[in-house]
């Protein structure tokens, strides 16, 4: 496919291959736990896993963006949201994605999509109220950039089977225990297989989440560089952050566990440690900003 005019990033790309390694090393020890417990049933497990796998890879967008009340307008329901989206594919010269609206008063952004032909990006009604054209165009931008960097696909199915994959563990440890009692064989396997399991999925989980963190940062060094104006996605950040802080906390925690999804952590407590965060700090963020700025001699 066809590069963009966003800027490259090798750092993103290598961080993106070794996390799904260790992803499909995950999957793998999920496999392997099944195949223990469900004796004589392998052909089922491997058929099943296999199935699984496809429907993430083919429809965990769908699901996310369902989840989130994503709404696909046209240009005629929100004419000023495509024409930024319009604005912006014609300077990183890519397909335009669906566009869509949520209807929410928690003021962020998001995009899904397996690949550039199917994307979409889709803004709050509560983003759309608050900010101002060139702020909204930085959001969008952002946005944009991770379906050009290809991470909007590799962030949803790690999200997606790393949750997964956890619960298909836990069933097949409890179905594992339960069968303890009569083979004491079975109970030693499934105490190795899970331990094991616990670590990878561990190291999975931690890698996901830095992961994130650094696609975030990469997602804002690109879009100050392609709309050239990285005040204006600074501005969108502060302004961001600082009413989402204004939003009642229920409403927050409904939107918390897509936090992987979305332009700015919906909720998140002083107290949390950086190492689990999706998002690094507003702080490094508006840093990194400030020194584009500085490179391209822009206030």
């Amino acid at each position: 496919m066809a590069q963009t005019r966003f800027a490259p990033d090798r750092g993103l790309t290598s961080r993106m291959v070794a996390t799904m390694f260790f992803i499909g090393l995950l999957y793998v020890v999920v496999v392997g736990v099944l195949v223990v417990l469900l004796k004589g049933a392998w052909a089922f497990v491997l058929l099943f896993s296999g199935a699984l796998f496809i429907g993430q890879f083919w429809f965990s967008d769908r699901i996310a963006a369902f989840s989130m009340g994503a709404r696909e307008v046209t240009p005629e329901q929100a004419p000023e949201l495509h024409a930024a989206v319009d604005r912006l594919c014609a300077l990183a010269d890519m397909p335009k994605p669906r566009v869509a609206v949520a209807d929410s008063d928690v003021p962020n952004a998001f995009a899904t999509g397996r690949n550039r032909k199917n994307a979409m990006v889709c803004a709050t009604t509560g983003l759309l109220r608050r900010l101002e054209p060139e702020e909204l165009e930085g959001v969008l931008a952002h946005e944009m950039s991770h379906v050009a960097h290809r991470d909007v696909a590799v962030m949803t199915i790690a999200s997606f089977l790393g949750v997964l994959a956890g619960l298909i563990t836990r069933s097949a440890i409890w179905s594992g225990f339960g069968r303890s009692n009569r083979d004491s064989n079975t109970a030693v396997a499934v105490l190795i297989v899970t331990a094991v399991s616990a670590v990878v999925y561990a190291i999975s989980f931690l890698l996901t989440r830095l992961l994130s963190r650094y696609r975030e940062l990469s997602a804002d060094r690109a879009a100050a560089l392609l709309t050239g104006r990285p005040s204006a996605l600074a501005s969108a950040l502060t302004k961001v952050t600082g009413q989402i802080a204004r939003i009642p906390t229920r409403d927050l925690r409904k939107a918390e566990p897509f936090n992987a999804f979305f332009f700015a952590p919906a909720f998140s407590k002083e107290s949390a440690a950086r190492l689990l965060a999706s998002h690094p700090t507003l702080e490094q963020r508006l840093d990194q900003l400030s020194r584009i700025s500085a490179q391209l001699g822009r206030p």
